[in-house]
C-alpha cells in the first residue's frame, strides 16, 4: 500500500509538467538563461519568422489522444466503404505472406546497408528488386530504390539537366501529376539547375509535345497513364526527342499497369521513374511509399542512389556488394550527384517479394483484372444522367465530367456521407477551373456491389 501511495503521489506531482503550465515554461526559460521564447530565435531574420502556427494551446498527452481519436472518427475508412480513389495512390491487396516474409531478420531493414559484408540477405533482396524493376520499366539498370515517385521524378529531371550540358529547359506534360510538378518546381527553383516549362493541360490527353520541342529543351517528362487516366503511346515523342538531342523521362504512378501496357523503356524513354506503392504496401495516409528509378546503360554514372551488384568472394561463393554509391552526400558533399535521394529499403523488399509471388503471369493477370474492373465501372457510371466519360483509353482509372455548374468536390462529400468514397475531385489537384471533373479508379478490391453503390450515391448526390 505504501508503494502504491507513493506512485499515486508521484503521478500527481508530474501532472503540471505534462500540462506545460506557464510556471513550468518560466522555469525552463530561466534554466536555459533567456527571458522569453522569442529570444531563442534571434538568429532567424524577422521577415522569415511565423507570427502564429495556428496550433491549439499545449495539451496533456491524454487530451491530445482524445482529440486525435475524435478527429480520426470523422474519417471514412477505405476498407469500410466502396472505394474509388486513385490519382497516384491505389488500394490493392498485398498478400499477408509478403508482410510475414519481409519481417524475417535476414531482410528487415528501413535502409540500404552501408556494411554489405554483414547484410547479405538485405543486399540480395535489393539485387532481385533492381532486376525486377529494370524488367518492369524496360531499362538497362535500376537503383536500390528511392523515397517516392515525386522525388524520383525530380531526381530524373536533375539528372537529365546534368547530362544535357547547356540545355536548361525541361518540358513537362500537362498529364503529369501536379504533386510531382510541385516537387520538381521547388528543387529547380532552389538549385538553379534549369527551368520547368509546363505544357498546356489537356484533359482529353491529346496534347502535342513534339511541336513544343526546341533547341534549349533538355528533357521532356511524360506520365503514362496520365493523371487523368489516359494511356498514351510515347514512341513518336521518343523519336522526336532523339532527333532533337532531348532526353525523354517516363513516369509511371500505377506499376500494375505495366502488366498490360508496353513499358516506357520499350517505347524509347531514356530515364523511367515511378511510384511503387501499388505493389509495395498499403496507402498508409501517403507514406512511406517507394520510388522506382531506371535508365539506359550509358547514363548509369549519373544515376542517383545506390546500385547493388553481385560477385564472388575469395572462396568462389556468390556474394552481394554495393557496387555504386560513391556520389552521395555523405562522401561527395556539394559535388554529390544527389543530395535528396535515399532508399526505402523495407518498401523495396516488400515490392520485390510481392512481384516474386505474382510472377510474370500473375502480374499480367492482375493487370487484366484491374482493367476489367475499370471497364465495368465505366459502363455503370455512363448510365448516370449528366455524367460524361472524357477518356478514349484508360487502364484502371479515368476521368468523368459532371453536369455543368456541379462541384465534384461537393458531390464527393455527399457520396461520403452515403458511405461511398467516389473518387478524387480534379479541383483538389488543379484548382477551381476543373471543378466539375472527377477522377475514378477501380482495382481488384472493387466488386459489382461497389459499382452499384457508387452509381446510387452519385445519382442521389447530383
Amino acid at each position: 500500500m505504501q508503494n502504491l501511495s507513493r506512485a499515486a503521489h508521484t503521478a500527481s506531482d508530474i501532472l503540471p509538467y505534462v500540462a506545460h503550465t506557464p510556471e513550468v515554461r518560466a522555469q525552463m526559460l530561466k534554466t536555459i538563461g533567456v527571458k522569453a521564447i522569442d529570444d531563442l530565435f534571434v538568429d532567424v531574420p524577422a521577415h522569415l519568422r511565423c507570427e502564429s502556427t495556428g496550433l491549439p494551446p499545449p495539451q496533456s498527452e491524454i487530451e491530445v489522444e482524445r482529440n486525435m481519436k475524435t478527429m480520426a472518427a470523422l474519417n471514412l475508412d477505405a476498407s469500410k466503404a466502396p472505394f474509388f480513389c486513385g490519382a497516384g495512390c491505389y488500394r490493392h491487396k498485398v498478400p499477408a505472406a509478403v508482410d510475414h516474409t519481409m519481417q524475417r531478420s535476414e531482410w528487415l531493414t528501413a535502409y540500404t546497408p552501408y556494411q554489405p559484408e554483414v547484410s547479405q540477405g538485405t543486399l540480395q533482396a535489393l539485387f532481385e528488386y533492381e532486376t525486377q524493376v529494370s524488367r518492369l520499366l524496360g531499362t538497362d539498370f535500376s537503383n536500390a530504390s528511392m523515397y517516392d515517385g515525386s522525388t524520383a521524378c525530380t531526381e530524373a529531371i536533375l539528372m537529365a539537366l546534368r547530362l544535357s550540358g547547356k540545355k536548361k529547359n525541361v518540358l513537362v506534360s500537362g498529364g503529369l501529376h501536379p504533386h510531382y510538378k510541385d516537387t520538381a518546381r521547388t528543387y529547380l527553383r532552389m538549385s538553379h539547375y534549369g527551368n520547368m516549362v509546363e505544357a498546356a493541360r489537356d484533359v482529353t490527353g491529346t496534347e502535342n509535345l513534339i511541336s513544343q520541342l526546341d533547341a534549349n529543351t533538355a528533357a521532356v517528362v511524360v506520365q503514362n497513364p496520365t493523371v487523368f487516366g489516359h494511356v498514351i503511346d510515347m514512341a513518336p515523342l521518343a523519336k522526336a526527342c532523339k532527333k532533337n538531342g532531348t532526353l525523354l523521362i517516363g513516369v509511371v504512378t500505377e506499376p500494375v499497369s505495366l502488366g498490360m501496357i508496353k513499358s516506357p523503356g520499350e517505347m524509347g524513354c531514356d530515364i523511367v521513374v515511378g511510384e511503387g506503392q501499388s505493389l509495395a504496401g498499403p496507402m498508409s495516409f501517403g507514406g512511406p511509399h517507394l520510388g522506382l528509378f531506371g535508365c539506359k546503360a550509358k547514363f548509369l554514372r549519373q544515376m542517383p542512389g545506390r546500385l547493388v551488384g553481385q560477385t564472388r568472394d575469395s572462396e568462389g561463393k556468390r556474394v552481394f556488394v554495393l557496387t555504386l554509391g560513391t556520389r552521395e552526400q555523405h562522401i561527395r558533399r556539394e559535388k554529390a550527384t544527389s543530395n535528396i535521394c535515399t532508399s526505402s529499403g523495407v518498401m523495396a523488399t516488400s515490392f520485390s517479394m510481392h512481384l516474386s509471388m505474382l510472377g510474370e503471369v500473375g502480374l499480367q493477370g492482375l493487370a487484366r483484372h484491374n482493367h476489367a474492373q475499370a471497364v465495368a465501372l465505366a459502363k455503370a457510371v455512363k448510365q448516370v444522367d449528366g455524367v460524361k466519360m472524357l477518356n478514349k483509353s484508360f487502364f484502371n482509372e479515368f476521368t468523368v465530367g459532371l453536369p455543368g455548374g456541379v462541384s465534384a468536390a461537393k458531390v464527393v462529400e455527399k457520396m461520403a456521407k452515403r458511405g461511398v468514397l467516389g473518387g478524387v475531385p480534379a479541383s483538389r489537384l488543379f484548382g477551381k477551373p476543373d471543378d466539375n471533373l472527377l477522377i475514378m479508379a477501380a482495382t481488384e478490391m472493387n466488386t459489382p456491389a461497389d459499382n452499384k453503390a457508387l452509381c446510387a450515391a452519385l445519382r442521389a448526390s447530383l
